[in-house]
């Protein structure tokens, strides 16, 4: 018997529906299902509920019912276990979820039943100052609070200084991430699958104003330099507020986040459908 933890969009009435079907089903099998306190709630099963911290002990999937963002909690709470994570599509984008919802079950099944792979995708380890250490699938982003002013940020690369932007911020982004805030800045698409980082200055006011793609063990360090303060966010999640000389040290996380597959589409027949990309 399985142990399985579904994360839940609680404001798509569809997922909270298959969910309740998937909870049903698995529990007349046998096996044990948990949900995150917040999905507990919104489907009225509080007998469910399990702490988000602790919620990746002993399981053996995390099935995300949502969005991107979804996944991105799921991920999140379960990856440092090294549990997998099936993600079923409520969103718009789907880059993350890669099954539709009518294939929930059977995707599921089939997992139960061991017929599926694992893709591993770099994860990011970020340290502040004050000793606050998080890691993002995505991306972190140090950028400016108030509107109309640019942050002063230095850049140092395994120790040594590269250079300082005057720029709405800095993004410092994995493949999977390089399709999601990067992109949008004008930074580079690479396959979620390759090995590298990328740093994206966000409406720089100097000359060099492209990204970097970096070998995948680079140490980057992102300094504020003055007196306007930057905000901090990891994959969405703000982690506060930094000031002078405070700073962000980002590197890869030993531990890759792992999602299940099933074969189907690749990356580029994703971004194809994204970007509504004509076959000629």
């Amino acid at each position: 018997m399985a142990t399985i933890a579904l994360f839940v969009y609680a404001d798509r009435p569809e997922a909270l529906n298959l969910a309740a079907d998937l909870i049903l089903r698995l529990d007349a099998e046998g096996h044990e299902v948990r949900l995150p306190i917040q999905s507990a709630e919104a489907a009225a099963r509080s007998d469910l509920s399990y702490p988000e911290d602790r919620i990746g002990e002993q399981l053996d999937l995390a099935v995300s019912l949502g969005g991107d963002g979804s996944m991105l909690r799921a991920v999140t709470a379960v990856a440092d276990e090294g549990v997998p994570v099936l993600g079923v599509n409520y969103g718009s984008l789907g880059y993350l979820t890669g099954i539709e919802p009518e294939a929930a079950s059977y995707a599921v099944d089939q997992f139960l039943a061991g017929g599926y792979t694992i893709e591993e995708r770099l994860r990011l380890r970020c340290c502040l100052g004050d000793g606050t250490r998080v890691s993002a699938l995505n991306e972190a982003i140090v950028e400016k609070v108030d509107s109309g002013r640019t942050v002063n940020l230095a850049v140092h690369i395994d120790g040594e200084y590269f250079t300082s932007y005057a720029a709405d911020g800095l993004i410092a982004a994995t493949p999977t991430g390089s399709t999601a805030y990067s992109l949008s800045a004008g930074g580079p698409i690479l396959a979620p699958t390759m090995s590298a980082l990328i740093l994206t200055p966000v409406a720089p006011h100097t000359l060099f104003d492209r990204s970097l793609v970096l070998p995948v063990n680079s140490i980057l360090v992102i300094n504020v330099v003055g007196d306007r303060q930057a905000a901090v966010a990891v994959d969405g999640r703000s982690l506060g507020e930094l000031g002078n000389g405070d700073s962000l040290t980002v590197s890869v996380s030993d531990q890759p986040a792992r999602l299940v597959t099933f074969g189907q589409r690749g990356f580029h027949q994703a971004l194809k459908s994204s970007f509504g990309l004509l076959d000629r």
